[in-house]
């Protein structure tokens, strides 16, 4: 099963039903590129009793223009995932984040950007700023483009008036 590089080689058999939804996905419809290029990839791949020719590796990534770990990414989703993961890729897969900065840390945050400045500094910085909070212990730990986005967020200019 080695490709001569110790890259495992994955087998890509697809039923009369499996090779009819992609053979569909191929001629028809407004699908996305690259499902369609994985749609191809498992087609052209196929060495099932439902399929007529399987092209090389090298001759599909030209032909295709793409590369040939893209082709294995594509046969190994299949034979470890199933053919929808193959065909989509991992979209419900994304890490999700807890959001730190709640209100009543967006409030210190933006009262402590008001404020003067720690001694040695014309003004606050965003680095200074992420600093500070975390030492004031208004959070555990805060990154400063998390403190860029709540400020500008506020869009808040300070000392200017409109005469309006």
């Amino acid at each position: 099963m080695d490709g001569g590089f110790g890259v495992k080689r994955y087998r890509v058999t697809l039923e009369r039903g499996e090779r009819e939804e992609l053979e569909q996905i191929t001629r028809k419809g407004s699908h996305q590129s690259q499902k369609v290029i994985n749609a191809l990839i498992l087609l052209n791949c196929d060495e099932g009793e439902f399929s007529e020719r399987r092209a090389r590796g090298e001759e599909l990534a030209e032909i295709l223009h793409i590369s040939l770990r893209k082709i294995e990414r594509v046969k190994k989703r299949f034979v470890e995932e199933g053919l929808e993961v193959a065909l989509g890729g991992r979209q419900g897969r994304r890490a999700t984040y807890a959001r730190k900065a709640d209100g009543d840390f967006e409030a210190r945050l933006i009262a402590l950007s008001c404020s003067k400045p720690p001694k040695g500094h014309a003004q606050w910085s965003l680095r200074l700023l992420a600093d500070r909070v975390v030492e004031l212990d208004y959070i555990d730990s805060v990154s400063y483009e998390t403190v860029r986005r709540v400020l500008k967020k506020t869009r808040s200019n300070h000392g200017s008036r409109s005469a309006g």
